[in-house]
């Protein structure tokens, strides 16, 4: 019987990958860097521009709630917003061709980066699942 229960568990843990693949997308506020953990290991660091004054990012943990490979802003002038998951109402996570402005705060609130970054870290969380990713904003 024990045998059986043995196999059971194992058979149990090798349908359930999904809920094994962690991934977090932490940024922070005062470096103005997005960093890539999977299953508890930093995998990268890329540099963002996050809400300039006048405008915030919103701090906590998200997860994703919708995402687009093209996006165009419906509050700013159709602005481009490649790779975009947006993780609370009508802000995201997403590329932007103001590269210059990577490393500082610039934004209206989103977090920017770099194009190729943003296509990188869509691909990840398509790969993972959006309710396998968080999204913790902090300082």
């Amino acid at each position: 019987m024990s045998r059986i229960v043995a196999a059971l568990a194992v058979l149990f843990l090798s349908l359930a990958p999904a809920a094994a693949k962690t991934l977090v997308a932490e940024v922070s506020l005062s470096q103005q860097v997005l960093t890539i953990i999977y299953k508890g290991e930093a995998l990268a660091s890329w540099s963002v521009s996050t809400g300039r004054a006048g405008y915030r990012t919103p701090r906590g943990t998200f997860r994703p709630q919708r995402m687009y490979r093209d996006y165009f802003s419906q509050q700013y002038d159709g602005a481009p917003m490649p790779n975009a998951v947006f993780y609370d109402a009508g802000y995201a996570i997403h590329g932007s061709y103001e590269t210059g402005s990577l490393g500082r705060p610039a934004s209206h609130g989103c977090v920017r980066l770099h194009p190729a970054d943003a296509e990188k870290f869509f691909d990840l969380v398509l790969t993972v699942g959006p309710e396998n990713t968080a999204i913790t904003i902090r300082d």
